[in-house]
C-alpha cells in the first residue's frame, strides 16, 4: 500500500464503532439489545418484530433511529441516551493505535452515527481521548445519518475540511460512497473486504494499516 496515496491528506476522518475498536470487542451488541428493547416498548411489538424493524430501518435508512424518526416520530435525544447507556468495560486500551494516530499529520476528527457523548466514552475506554480535534455525532447533522450525502455535507461544512485533502476510515462500505464522490481517500476497515469502486483501500487491522503511513 503506497504511502504516497496519503501524502496530500490534511484531515483524517475516523468512524467510531467497529473502526476505532475491533468487532471482537463486543460493544455494539449491547447497543443492539438496547435498541430492540426500546422498539419493543415504544411500538408495543414482540422481540422478533422489534429485531426485524431494527435491521430493516438500518438497511433502508442508514440507522435504526432514522427509520424510527421517519415512520414513528421517535424523539432522537431520548433514544440516543437510552441505547448508549451501556458498559464500556469490554473495550481495551489501544496504546499502539493511539501512538500512530498521534503521528498523523494534520487534523484528526471522529464522525459517527452515534452521539458525540457516546463517542467520547468509547475514546476514553480505548485511551484515544486526547487525539482528536473534533468529535461529530449524528446530532451535528440534525440526526441525518451516514450514508446520506446531506449528512456528510453538513458535518464537513461545520468542520471546514477540504474533502480533496481528507481520508475517511469506515467499517460500513455504504458510508464510503459519498466521501469517495467528494474526492476523499477511502479506507474500508473490516474483517472481510468488499470490493467496490468507491473503496480505495481495505484493512482488517487499523493499527497495522496506519503503521504503513507514519
Amino acid at each position: 500500500m503506497p504511502k504516497r496515496h496519503f501524502s496530500h491528506i490534511r484531515t483524517w476522518v475516523f468512524d467510531l464503532d467497529q473502526t476505532l475498536y475491533p468487532p471482537h470487542e463486543r460493544l455494539f451488541p449491547q447497543i443492539e439489545e438496547k435498541m430492540t428493547a426500546y422498539v419493543m416498548r415504544e411500538l408495543g411489538v414482540s422481540r422478533d418484530r422489534a429485531d426485524a424493524l431494527r435491521t430493516t430501518y438500518w438497511r433502508d435508512h442508514g440507522t435504526t433511529l432514522a427509520g424510527l424518526m421517519r415512520h414513528h416520530d421517535i424523539d432522537p435525544e431520548g433514544y440516543m441516551e437510552e441505547v448508549h447507556d451501556i458498559s464500556f468495560d469490554v473495550l481495551s486500551p489501544a496504546p499502539d493505535l493511539a501512538e500512530l494516530i498521534a503521528q498523523l499529520p494534520g487534523r484528526r476528527i471522529v464522525y459517527t452515527n452515534g452521539s458525540a457523548p457516546y463517542a467520547a466514552n468509547v475514546l476514553k475506554a480505548r485511551g484515544l481521548e486526547n487525539l482528536f480535534e473534533a468529535i461529530y455525532g449524528v446530532e451535528h447533522a440534525d440526526y441525518h445519518p451516514k450514508p446520506d450525502q446531506a449528512a456528510f455535507e453538513k458535518v464537513f461544512a461545520k468542520d471546514g475540511l477540504d474533502p480533496t485533502q481528507a481520508a475517511m476510515f469506515e467499517d460500513d462500505p455504504r458510508n464510503l460512497a459519498v466521501p469517495h464522490a467528494l474526492g476523499m481517500r477511502t479506507v474500508h476497515v473490516a474483517p472481510v473486504p468488499e470490493p467496490a469502486a468507491h473503496i480505495h483501500h481495505h484493512t482488517d487491522d487499523l493499527t497495522a494499516f496506519l503503521a504503513q503511513l507514519t
